[in-house]
């Protein structure tokens, strides 16, 4: 039961990630209110970096900024390596 609550809030979180950076694009594009560094920042360390990843490579969004274009793969890959220790753990 736990591992599946976690894989599904890491499912939830990823798909997050993935559709704020769309959301973000979108509003780039029209000039309207943003969504913070901040923000996408929280989502990222929530574990939601690999979804923010495909999202920022799927839109073309942020990758001019190097914090978000080395930072958020190297984040993703550094948890899903701990998402694997706890589902190992857990098994």
């Amino acid at each position: 039961m736990t591992i599946q609550i976690i894989c599904i809030y890491w499912l939830l979180i990823n798909l997050s990630g993935y559709f704020v950076m769309k959301i973000d694009k979108d509003r780039a594009r029209r000039h309207a209110y943003r969504i913070s560094e901040k923000q996408l920042w929280t989502v990222a360390f929530l574990f939601g970096a690999l979804g923010m990843t495909l999202g920022m490579k799927q839109f073309r969004h942020k990758t001019k900024h190097t914090a978000f274009k080395l930072g958020l793969p190297m984040l993703a890959i550094v948890e899903t390596i701990v998402l694997l220790y706890i589902l190992n753990e857990l098994a």
